[in-house]
């Protein structure tokens, strides 16, 4: 199914540019979002005339997202858990957890922009980690998990 992005997807391309995507994809996922639109003559039109305005939000998304990014790259937080035997902790720190950390550091963050590549932690340690604010702009924060007294 051909779309064109009305805004720029990781990994799919950037505003304006016209892509074949599966359907399911597009029809639950990009066209909900308000990421792109069916590629037709009548969608093609329409787009033409707000490219400009697109463009403009755009930029304007993506300066608001490299100002967030100047306050919190390179944050630290840091987690205290219940740890049993040899530095494995009861239970595990999901994105919940850091997004919830940074929130009482006064950084916000979305679930959605907090990437833990290898899934929840589950030891003690200090984990360097990517938040991705915008397709553009991507920061790293530290997380420091400890033990619980």
């Amino acid at each position: 199914m051909q779309v064109i992005l009305l805004d720029e997807v990781q990994n799919l391309g950037d505003l304006g540019q016209e892509v074949k995507v599966k359907p399911g994809y597009a029809r639950n996922y990009l066209i909900p979002q308000g990421k792109a639109v069916i590629a037709n003559e009548e969608n093609r039109k329409k787009f033409e005339a707000q490219r400009l305005e697109l463009e403009r939000l755009h930029a304007e998304t993506l300066a608001v997202a490299q100002e967030r990014a100047r306050t919190i790259d390179g944050v630290q937080v840091q987690i205290a858990r219940k740890v049993g035997e040899e530095g494995k902790l009861f239970g595990s720190v999901t994105t919940s957890d850091i997004v919830e950390a940074m929130a009482q550091a006064g950084h916000e963050i979305k679930r959605s922009e907090l990437h833990l590549s290898a899934g929840p932690i589950k030891q003690v340690g200090e984990l360097e980690l990517s938040v991705s604010l915008h397709p553009e702009v991507h920061v790293k924060i530290k997380v420091v998990v400890v033990a619980e007294e």
